[in-house]
């Protein structure tokens, strides 16, 4: 007799799935487990949150004057000096030509008269021109693009005083000397190209 069609072998098929060892591998599993190796939920690394771009340091343009001032007898050139901030005694001198910001509607010859009274207690005039320093630094997150027009002067009045909460101290050397105690290099090169420092 034939069975019907469904009937028997589909019982049999049924009894054959019940009777697998279910810790054979090879046993089909309803269950997702991941394969070993593979990252959980738990242990998936977490994505990256994409990073910012740095922003710009802003420009920023400053112009000063000033230069080297020498005395009424021709053999000394004035200087002021700030105290040295990486220094940790708090007792080395910056030496440096004084100079300032030049404000609205000044020229830079005027400007530059004004901040030497101003840092030395010192009226001087001008005598020639000795030239331009432009450089580049970072401050308060911008970036300064500074430029400074030196002078050559001569005294004509005053008291050497430093300029209180600006300056720690100033003084007159002999010229021959100005451009070893000069700390910034800028400096030290312009005075020397400058030679002879005649009125």
């Amino acid at each position: 007799m034939t069975p019907a069609p469904g009937a028997g072998g589909e019982a049999k098929r049924k009894k054959r799935r019940r009777r697998r060892n279910p810790s054979n591998p090879l046993t089909p599993t309803t269950s997702h487990s991941p394969s070993p190796g593979a990252p959980t939920s738990a242990t998936a690394p977490a994505k990256k949150a994409p990073q910012r771009k740095q922003p710009y340091a802003k420009r920023v343009d400053e112009v000063s004057a000033g230069g080297l001032v020498i005395d009424t007898t021709g053999t000394k050139g004035l200087l002021i000096g700030r105290k040295d901030l990486k220094d940790a005694t708090g007792q080395r001198l910056l030496w440096s030509l004084p100079k300032g910001h030049i404000e609205e509607g000044e020229t830079p010859e005027q400007a530059a008269i004004r901040e030497v009274q101003e840092e030395t207690g010192i009226e001087s005039e001008i005598s020639k021109a000795l030239g331009v320093i432009d450089f580049w630094f970072m401050a308060g997150g911008k970036r300064i693009h500074k430029t400074v027009h030196h002078y050559l002067f001569k005294e004509v009045g005053g008291t050497l005083a430093p300029q209180i909460s600006e300056v720690d101290d100033v003084g007159w050397f002999p010229l021959e000397e100005v451009i070893g105690l000069l700390a910034y290099p800028d400096e030290k090169k312009l005075i020397a190209k400058a030679g002879e420092l005649e009125l």
